[in-house]
C-alpha cells in the first residue's frame, strides 16, 4: 500500500543499444561508448527513482529489459510514433488513480529529493514541470493525465518547455516548477552532467573512458 499522498512514478527510456542511443555523443565517443553511457544514466535515474517514496514504479521501455533494470519496476512497452505520443500513452497506461511523475533517461543527476518534491507540489498543484537547459523538459507530473496535454507539443525543440508549459496553463492547470537540470545530449552536456554528480554511475563511466577534448 502506497503512502497517502504519494505519486506514481514513471521512467521513459530506450534500451542502451549501440548504435540507437545517445547518437549526438559521436564521433567524440564511439557507438558503443556512447551506449555504455546511457546505461550509466539509465541506472543512477533508475536508481534514484527506486529510492524516492512512490506508490508505483513504471518503466515505459523502447527495446527489452536488460541487467541494468532493478527490481521493483513494471515494464511497459512505449506506443506511439512520435515523443509527444509516446509520453501521453506512457501516462495513459500507467495510470492507476493516483498523480503521476514522469522522467527520461537523460538526468542522471536527478536526486530523490527532487522526485520527492515534484511529488509534494502534485498535493496542491494539478502539474509540475522541470525545465531542462536546452529549452525541453526533464520532468512532467500530472494529477490527473490528460492525453490532450502532451499530444501536439513539438519536441526536440529550443521552445518544447515553453510550449508545454503554455499548453498545461492553457488548460487551466495550476502548473509548479522545478529547478532547471541539464539532458545528456552532447559531449558537452554530458562533461557537465559529470561535474555535478560526481558520485554515480554515469560519471564514473565517463572518467573510465578518459578525458576527451570536447568539440566547441
Amino acid at each position: 500500500m502506497s503512502p497517502s499522498g504519494t505519486a506514481d512514478l514513471i521512467v521513459i527510456a530506450k534500451e542502451p543499444v549501440p548504435g540507437l542511443v545517445k547518437t549526438r555523443l559521436t564521433p567524440l565517443y564511439t557507438p558503443a561508448e556512447a551506449a555504455a553511457l546511457a546505461e550509466a544514466s539509465l541506472r543512477d535515474t533508475l536508481a534514484a527513482v527506486a529510492a524516492a517514496p512512490a506508490g508505483r514504479r513504471t518503466l515505459a521501455l523502447a527495446g527489452a529489459p536488460g541487467p541494468w533494470l532493478p527490481d521493483g519496476f513494471t515494464v511497459l512497452a512505449q506506443r506511439g510514433s512520435g515523443l509527444d505520443e509516446r509520453l501521453a500513452a506512457a501516462f495513459a497506461d500507467a495510470w492507476a488513480g493516483r498523480p503521476l511523475v514522469l522522467i527520461g533517461m537523460d538526468t542522471p543527476q536527478v536526486t530523490p529529493a527532487l522526485l520527492a518534491r515534484a511529488a509534494r507540489e502534485l498535493r496542491r498543484r494539478d502539474a509540475v514541470l522541470g525545465p531542462a537547459s536546452d529549452g525541453g523538459f526533464w520532468l512532467l507530473g500530472l494529477r490527473r493525465p490528460d492525453p490532450r496535454l502532451l499530444r501536439g507539443v513539438p519536441m526536440s525543440r529550443p521552445d518544447t518547455g515553453a510550449v508545454q508549459l503554455a499548453r498545461l496553463r492553457g488548460a487551466g492547470l495550476d502548473t509548479g516548477l522545478l529547478p532547471e537540470l541539464t539532458d545528456v545530449d552532447t559531449p558537452a552536456d554530458a562533461h557537465a552532467v559529470a561535474a555535478l554528480a560526481g558520485g554515480g554511475r554515469f560519471a564514473a563511466t565517463l572518467r573510465g573512458l578518459g578525458f576527451r577534448t570536447v568539440p566547441a
